[in-house]
């Protein structure tokens, strides 16, 4: 019997649309002679679904109409199930629409990339490839991720943070105090998003005071940073655990402007190309091998001292004036989980995806291992130690 996979998708964030580019190539790579696919779709306002259907990208151009061919489910919090249950009990039989034996979730952003879903993962029990709830919420927060970093030496650019309450309550002090520690220009981001929604570069106040407006749509924490003007870009990508991982070639991305755009990312390329891999790009990147082998060091670092899993990719900066690399920002769910850079690694996308099960059941089966609670029962110790302990207070 075949390994089922469920590919979870969509989701209740702005990158919601890159999402279903990504699962669908995603599923389109999977080896269906060693896998079963069973892809579940989650709309903007939280519906599961799941059926075929749901693998054709062209479908999306009318979702109603999709959504009207696809069985709407659930899974239930008990541990250990990792059924789909129809929503809709049957008249007959337990409303199973299928069983998963590991999930990978390709939901990029909010309540996806951030931990919140690998917290239902990890509630039920289900095997996933990607990062854990604390990688995943240390990773996509782009404040956190930096204060981890700098803890390890691993070199990120001059930043400041603030709140979106600061920001309306204390406008002409956060200015100063912008403007007094890093100068411009400076580049404004929402802490917490991908897929470069929300940024903005800003060479004066002026400009400084639209972008944090604009930031603070987006997100509640704010994360202002020195602005490199001489820079290059250069991404790479990491495959594993924090125990043992590979990291890719290096890619240029090509930028239409200042900074790379969403438009950049993934409204480029050739007719008919999607995803991640329709951005404009040099791959391999054009440089020189010592400095292509430091940014897969600093790459793997990042990725290893977040404790990340499966595969993520690492975005550097280089100042041209100095020659000194920079880490950006780690995509824990990389937009097209970065196929094209493990195929020019020499890793289709097929073994990729059967990479990424095996990580799954590779850490499901070390987790298994670890004592997670002791065979103990304390009401069952008498009522003076239990009266002790109420009217006390408990330690821990």
């Amino acid at each position: 019997m075949k390994t089922n996979i469920g590919v979870f998708f969509g989701g209740c964030s702005t990158e919601h649309e890159i999402s279903v580019i990504s699962a669908s190539q995603a599923m389109a790579a999977i080896d269906r002679d060693q896998y079963d696919v069973t892809p579940v779709y989650i709309t903007k306002d939280g519906a599961w679904y799941t059926g075929e259907a749901l693998t054709d990208v062209s479908a999306y151009r009318d979702i109603p109409a999709l959504l009207k061919r696809c069985t709407p489910v659930h899974m239930r919090t008990h541990k250990g199930d990792f059924n789909l249950y129809a929503n809709r009990k049957p008249l007959f039989g337990n409303g199973v629409v299928s069983h998963l034996d590991v999930a990978i979730p390709v939901l990029h952003g909010a309540y996806g990339e951030d931990g919140t879903f690998e917290g239902v993962l990890d509630a039920i029990g289900l095997p996933y490839a990607g990062c854990s709830v604390l990688a995943s919420a240390n990773g996509m927060d782009k404040i956190t991720m930096k204060m981890i970093l700098q803890a390890c030496s691993i070199p990120v650019v001059d930043y400041l943070w603030l709140t979106d309450s600061r920001w309306q309550s204390a406008r002409a002090e956060v200015i100063e105090e912008i403007e007094h520690k890093l100068g411009y220009p400076v580049i404004v981001k929402p802490a917490d998003l991908g897929s470069s929604v929300g940024i903005g570069r800003t060479a004066n106040r002026e400009a400084l005071e639209e972008a944090l407006d604009e930031a603070q749509k987006y997100s509640q924490r704010i994360i202002v940073e020195h602005m490199i003007d001489n820079l290059h870009e250069v991404n790479c990508s990491v495959l594993g655990d924090a125990d043992e991982y590979i990291t890719s070639v290096c890619e240029e991305p090509i930028k239409s402007g200042d900074i790379l755009s969403y438009e950049d990312k993934y409204l480029g390329g050739t007719k008919g190309a999607k995803g991640m891999q329709a951005a404009q790009k040099r791959i391999p990147a054009d440089l020189p091998t010592s400095v292509s082998d430091e940014i897969r060091r600093l790459a793997g670092e990042t990725f290893r001292v977040l404790s990340c899993h499966g595969v993520s990719r690492v975005d550097v900066i280089i100042d041209k004036d100095t020659d000194k690399i920079y880490v950006n920002e780690i995509n824990t769910i990389p937009g097209s989980l970065s196929f094209y850079l493990w195929e020019a690694t020499g890793i289709n996308f097929a073994e990729l995806m059967h990479r990424l099960v095996r990580l799954a059941l590779k850490r499901q089966r070390l987790a298994s291992k670890k004592t997670r609670s002791y065979d103990h029962n304390i009401f069952a110790l008498g009522a003076g130690g239990i009266k002790g302990g109420i009217k006390g207070g408990i330690k821990k």
